[in-house]
């Protein structure tokens, strides 16, 4: 039902069961699903269907939950020592899943673009850029990262944009499926975290949460980002039911102005948009303009 399924799928199944089966993604365990709190509505979820936010006390994220990220056994505390679990699930996936299923021949290179993938959690993919870095070239970086997807470490988020063609062609951004296995194969721990570091782990546990919830509440909407010329970004345009939510996400306790620089540009260039969402590490929901807010980032993942 999980894990290496999806190559199984692919690779072993004659039939295509057309018709017949639906296929659904399971990911890691939201922050809902971690603190036993799923009977309410997703904030998210009431927010687009409101306009407003429910108030609600909810613990603080802590930088040790982000590293734990969204694996069963790690996150629950059933694993005494993180690192161990995921050196075991690196050998697994590589050893059994890539090795035996995907016919990659060289485990070495494949690990050493995986390590370097992870380091580049967040960024705008350079697949030319990578390829070089990872000694590969691109046609075999290409099919490595198609790999990853197919087995769920790897998501792509592409952006957003009016000509829908134009997303298949216009470079994703990547992100690690969980935050756990990122901050292992970053070599990532509480002492060593630098603050670029703590906003990218931040930015991409949202991207995981965003995932879980929008796949049970709103199976077609579609999580992209919006970034123009490198003079406005917006780290996530939620497109559902023919509107759009934007997301930008701040590592900090406190905004500034400059934050809502590419929120304010996609509001002036998007009219269908339901509003823009500053994401940080507050305590309070503020409301800067009629469709404008900064709400904390644990509220956004309840």
């Amino acid at each position: 039902m999980s894990g290496s399924a999806n190559f199984l799928l692919l690779k072993k199944v004659a039939e295509s069961l057309a018709g017949r089966a639906a296929y659904i993604t399971l990911y890691p365990f939201t922050r809902r699903e971690m603190l036993g709190a799923t009977e309410e509505k997703p904030a998210l979820v009431y927010f687009i269907d409101t306009g407003t936010f429910p108030k609600r006390k909810i613990k603080p994220i802590s930088l040790q939950e982000i590293l734990k990220g969204g694996m069963p056994s790690v996150c629950l505390g059933q694993v005494k020592k993180p690192g161990i679990w995921f050196r075991g699930y690196e050998q697994t996936y590589l050893e059994r899943d890539i090795r035996f299923l995907a016919q990659v021949a060289d485990l070495v290179s494949f690990l050493n673009l995986l390590h370097l993938v992870a380091l580049r959690n967040t960024k705008i993919l350079n697949i030319s850029e990578l390829a070089r870095d990872a000694k590969l070239n691109v046609v075999t970086t290409s099919r490595y990262l198609s790999l990853m997807e197919a087995s769920f470490i790897l998501s792509r988020i592409q952006p957003h944009l009016k000509n829908k063609t134009s997303r298949l062609i216009k470079s994703p951004k990547l992100y690690l499926s969980d935050t756990g296995l990122s901050a292992y194969l970053e070599e990532i721990k509480n002492l060593n975290v630098n603050e670029i570091s703590r906003g990218a782990l931040l930015e991409s546990y949202v991207a995981q949460n965003l995932e879980g919830i929008f796949s049970a509440y709103y199976p077609d909407a579609k999580i992209t980002y919006w970034n123009i010329q490198g003079r406005y970004e917006v780290d996530f345009i939620i497109e559902v039911g023919g509107q759009t939510l934007a997301i930008e996400v701040k590592n900090g306790s406190r905004w500034k102005e400059s934050d809502l620089i590419g929120i304010k540009a996609y509001l002036a260039s998007n009219k269908k948009c339901l509003g823009g969402l500053l994401a940080y590490n507050g305590q309070d929901v503020l409301k800067f303009s009629r469709n404008i807010w900064a709400i904390p980032v644990n509220l956004l993942l309840s």
